[in-house]
């Protein structure tokens, strides 16, 4: 039986996986390999990568998926859990289709395929803290529902009738209903699972210390334990594309960034939708604080903190998680607990209930961000079958679903849709410098 056969088989038997079945085999089910040559090697187990494995798969490619810990081990499965944007609108963008794409394939693996992710499209309430801000979203929200996204503005009075816990003192909310929430470690195990149901091999526990281009075309890719040898070959490393692709002699501007989250004990359930808060006026107005080396949307410039960012919601074992910090501290993973401190007295304002909850745990992790602020998704034409899915920033978890189908829809036809032009990696992605 050839490969192609296999494949076609595997793809019958995820149509009708039970509810049962893929939850008792989400976590860290393993395929030995025996082959380690492919026509398709992905390099990275968080939820872009896992997705782009699982998408290529179905539509018949064989397919090697390798990440150096565990599936989710890194940012896919640190992160709040939040998903999804205003909806398509009338003439979608490429975040647009990120997030709104993300949110029915989400639908799909859960409803259609039995994975139990915890998903729902629990709705966003964005906490709004002044008169000036209130005043410049009143523009904004008509200006978003004239292009036809789903967004409202909300008296305090309105957002307490739906989430009772809202500080009812604040100016108002914006209230999207088509944001919803996840587990981050479920659902992106339940890609991996679901890509290895129609035919991909997933490896995890591999590190991989040298690729090279090989002669007779494709890749070598060497870890400290195997070779494995792809036509194609897809980095989806998150904020380790810089080291990666310095391996293959290419420089990919993604900067690492630290962020923070912290959790309470649980509780009976309080919060019902996922909580935000609008950020400063310094972030609205045109000094974002960026610069040529800096991306943009950061709360801290220099050591100095220049805005809040906010986003938390209640887990289903009952912890109300929070994060937000967002700072440029190379590959430092370090907690700063005054920088904790900071983020969860932001969440008291929205959310008074926090203030008489000590925080139980905290963690912090590294987020792809590039420097113009746009995802890297599509192929690196320095280089010959080299494809890359990465930049999503703080919202890979909510975008890497259909930024994955996006990469696979490219390596699967060979041409580049319209809506990734702006994530085109041409743009930014150079050669190494030869020191």
């Amino acid at each position: 039986m050839t490969n192609k056969l296999v494949n076609k088989d595997r793809r019958r038997i995820v149509q009708g996986f039970s509810t049962v079945a893929a939850t008792i085999a989400l976590p860290h089910r393993l395929t030995a390999q025996t082959n380690n040559d492919t026509e398709v090697l992905i390099i990275g187990g968080g939820i872009a990568g896992s997705s782009t494995a699982f998408h290529l798969a179905e539509q018949g490619h064989d397919v090697i998926l390798l990440e150096r810990g565990e599936i989710a081990s890194e940012a896919s499965g640190q992160n709040m859990g939040g998903l999804g944007g205003s909806g398509w609108g009338n003439n979608p963008n490429l975040l647009s289709y990120l997030t709104a794409g993300s949110v029915e394939i989400f639908k799909r693996l859960q409803i259609d395929m039995g994975y139990d992710m915890e998903f729902r499209l629990s709705g966003t309430l964005t906490a709004i803290h002044t008169e000036e801000q209130y005043e410049y979203y009143q523009d904004d929200v008509i200006s978003q529902r004239n292009n036809g996204y789903e967004i409202e503005l909300l008296s305090a009075r309105e957002a307490r009738a739906i989430e009772p816990e809202a500080n009812g003192d604040l100016p108002g909310y914006m209230y999207r209903p088509q944001r919803g929430q996840a587990d981050p470690i479920k659902a992106t195990r339940a890609f991996a699972h679901a890509a290895e149901m129609a035919g991909a091999t997933i490896n995890t526990g591999q590190n991989v210390v040298s690729m090279t281009s090989m002669n007779t075309g494709g890749y070598s890719i060497q870890t400290e334990s195997s070779e494995f040898r792809c036509q194609t070959l897809v980095l989806a490393t998150g904020a380790w594309c810089g080291p990666v692709g310095k391996m293959l002699g290419i420089k990919i501007p993604i900067v690492p960034i630290r962020g923070q989250m912290w959790a309470t004990e649980s509780l009976p359930p309080r919060l019902h939708h996922t909580i935000g808060s609008t950020i400063s006026s310094h972030a609205w107005s045109k000094n974002n604080g960026s610069n040529d080396v800096t991306p943009p949307n950061l709360t801290h410039k220099n050591g100095n903190r220049m805005t809040r960012h906010l986003y938390g919601r209640q887990r289903k074992n009952g912890e109300i998680i929070f994060g937000g910090d967002r700072e440029s501290l190379g590959y430092n993973t370090k907690l700063d607990l005054s920088g904790i401190e900071v983020n969860r007295g932001h969440a008291a304002e929205v959310i008074p209930l926090i203030t008489s909850l000590p925080i139980a745990r905290s963690w912090a992790g590294l987020m792809p961000f590039s420097l113009d602020g746009s995802p890297l998704i599509g192929k690196i034409p320095i280089r010959d079958n080299l494809f890359i899915v990465s930049g999503l920033s703080s919202s890979g978890f909510g975008r890497g679903p259909m930024a994955g189908k996006l990469a696979a829809d490219f390596i699967h036809s060979g041409n580049m849709t319209q809506v990734l032009t702006e994530a085109d990696p041409a743009r930014c992605v150079t050669e190494a410098q030869v020191i």
